[in-house]
């Protein structure tokens, strides 16, 4: 028989083993393991023993459960204990207070943390490089980079060059974008030349690689980034071979991880996803799209942690706009749903896409021809954001809709001169500026100003095949194309147009299929090409048809309501619709 000093030791470690395995089951038995862990306070435990319980139950209900009060309750209660327990503790319980957009609870609580917690490095660490994160995203990067050079020399002083090292390449990278590039090679040195074990040094080119690459990205260098995505593709396929327990780091500093493995293959999938929409391989942005939806399903399974959801809400943005290209609306439509589904789970997230949820309601209203919708939604987006890419990229589309209008001339001038490209462009971005040249083509040729027109288009085709913008390239070419057309240049304007319909059937985008149809039917008539232009005609058809119905089934659907939606938090129910209420969008 156990002694009475071994009994409470017994009794915990059942209970424990107990919660560990209703957790890790498969589907996982929350509900049971919670049970298990409250348990344990009706043995009165010792103080250390129930601070550990109250950490672990909040993390169980934070990361498996909905019942983030709860979890809140039981993480307060660990806070003023051991400092085993209160570090952790206060990690998750700013992790939750973000989450409910209580980010003025979450920095004084790591701000205490961090002060403590000198002593013990790894989570003086963690705690620092959670608290840049967090002013990162604030974009208060002066405060970021403060807290990441505090890191960074913490790091030496303790010989933790693997984290040192993390602190220092996103110190570098926190700079802004026309700064970044001349620190991406002295950020390469740095990675490469540091000797660790395997897992920290592939673990680091992998953060490194991904801040590289999101860096392109937002800089629009569509063609520039691929050899750097092709080795942060290797690079997770390497790291994934490796086992975390082949090497453990002696310095309790090197415990830190950036970010699990797992989730950096999901990270890996997303950048991908966003290279391939804006390259405009869009059946590429789906296959990875699938992939790491359902990756996140598995995990998901096992973790509800909010930067899951963020990977998710983020993947859905963006194969949402490969759906409105490729003429699947309806089912746009209902993944744009799902977002608003998810961000009614988190204040947080909603407040983090809010405006990217409204710019793809414009988005969506422009491919059903709504266009006073498409306005309003341009323009709530615009209250929301303070994001220089996303602002230029909404008031880009929103100057399309007052073109289409053709009545609004003030607005549009008015918001021309924010975006010209010409004269102090407000973005770094290059695929934004090609696009700024594009919609000034576009207000060119409406007004009949064929020359201007032809400028500004043979500059966005410049600057697209510069860097492999395949959907600005086959739009500039299909519009120079109708412009040769006018003009009476029949051969010039089939030079356009035939490349046009071949690069808008690689990517696939119907509106430019249906466009360079249309134009191919008329221009072969013109040539007296018989047999061309009746196919060109019978294209021109099916591809009207195909947008006829998938028109028909987005504005049946009970979510084609949410067009309405410009103020507050997303609306959680859905009228029915009695039918379609617009006729199909004209896309010449």
């Amino acid at each position: 028989m156990a002694s009475n000093v071994e009994a409470p030791e017994s009794w915990y470690l059942a209970l424990l083993g107990f919660a560990e395995h209703f957790r890790t089951s498969s589907p996982p038995k929350i509900r049971l393991c919670v049970h298990c862990l409250q348990a344990v306070f009706q043995f009165k435990p010792p103080q250390r023993v129930e601070a550990r319980t109250h950490l672990q139950l909040g993390s169980v209900l934070y990361h498996h459960t909905k019942n983030s009060e709860l979890a809140r309750s039981h993480l307060e209660k660990a806070i003023p204990q051991f400092e085993d327990v209160k570090f952790e503790a206060a990690s998750l319980l700013s992790e939750l207070y973000c989450q409910q957009n209580l980010v003025d609870s979450a920095k004084p609580l790591l701000r205490k943390a961090i002060q403590i917690s000198q002593q013990t490095p790894y989570w003086h660490c963690r705690l620092l490089f959670q608290l840049a994160q967090l002013h990162t995203l604030e974009k208060d990067l002066v405060s970021a980079c403060d807290l990441l050079g505090v890191g960074a020399e913490y790091a030496r002083v303790v010989g933790s060059e693997y984290t040192r090292y993390c602190n220092l390449t996103l110190l570098l990278m926190e700079r802004k974008l026309g700064e970044v590039h001349p620190l991406l090679t002295l950020c390469g040195t740095i990675v490469e030349n540091w000797q660790g074990n395997p897992i920290q040094k592939e673990s680091l080119r992998v953060f490194f690689l991904v801040l590289q690459v999101t860096h392109y990205l937002d800089a629009g260098q569509v063609k520039s980034v691929k050899p750097c995505l092709k080795q942060l593709q290797q690079c997770i396929q390497t790291i994934s071979t490796l086992h975390d327990d082949e090497i453990l780091p002696s310095n309790p500093a090197d415990l830190f991880h950036w970010l699990p493995k797992e989730h950096m293959c999901v990270l890996v999938y997303l950048v991908t996803v966003m290279h391939s929409m804006q390259a405009g391989y869009l059946e590429k942005a789906q296959k990875y799209t699938d992939k790491a939806l359902m990756q996140l399903e598995k995990l998901k399974m096992l973790d509800s942690s909010p930067i899951l959801s963020t990977f998710q809400v983020i993947l859905l943005e963006h194969i949402i706009m490969c759906r409105l290209v490729t003429g699947h609306k309806a089912t746009a439509l209902q993944e744009i749903s799902q977002v608003c589904q998810l961000c009614q789970q988190s204040p947080r997230l909603f407040t983090n896409h809010a405006a990217q949820l409204h710019t793809l309601l414009g988005l969506y209203c422009i491919s059903v021809n709504c266009m006073d919708n498409a306005e309003a939604q341009f323009t709530a987006a615009l209250r929301l954001t303070t994001h220089q890419e996303l602002w230029a990229f909404i008031v880009t589309n929103l100057a399309s809709v007052y073109i289409r209008e053709g009545n609004r001339h003030q607005e549009l001038y008015s918001l021309l001169e924010r975006i010209n490209p010409d004269h102090n462009f407000p973005v770094s971005s290059h695929c934004l500026r090609a696009a700024a040249f594009y919609i000034r083509g576009l207000l060119s040729f409406f007004q009949g100003r064929y020359n201007e027109a032809k400028r500004f288009l043979r500059e966005t085709l410049k600057m697209s095949n510069a860097e492999d913008l395949n959907r600005l390239t086959a739009c500039s070419l299909v519009l120079l194309g109708h412009i040769f057309y006018v003009l009476g240049n029949h051969r010039e304007s089939n030079n356009m147009v035939v490349p046009a319909m071949q690069l808008a059937s690689k990517i696939p985008d119907m509106s430019v299929q249906l466009w360079s149809s249309a134009l191919l039917k008329d221009l072969n008539k013109a040539l007296g090409n018989t047999i061309d232009a009746h196919e060109a005609a019978q294209m021109h058809q099916n591809f009207s048809q195909q947008l006829l119905q998938d028109h028909i089934a987005a504005c049946s659907l009970p979510e084609h309501n949410l067009i309405s939606w410009t103020d507050g938090p997303p609306p959680g129910q859905f009228q029915a619709q009695n039918g379609p209420t617009t006729s199909l969008a004209s896309l010449l």
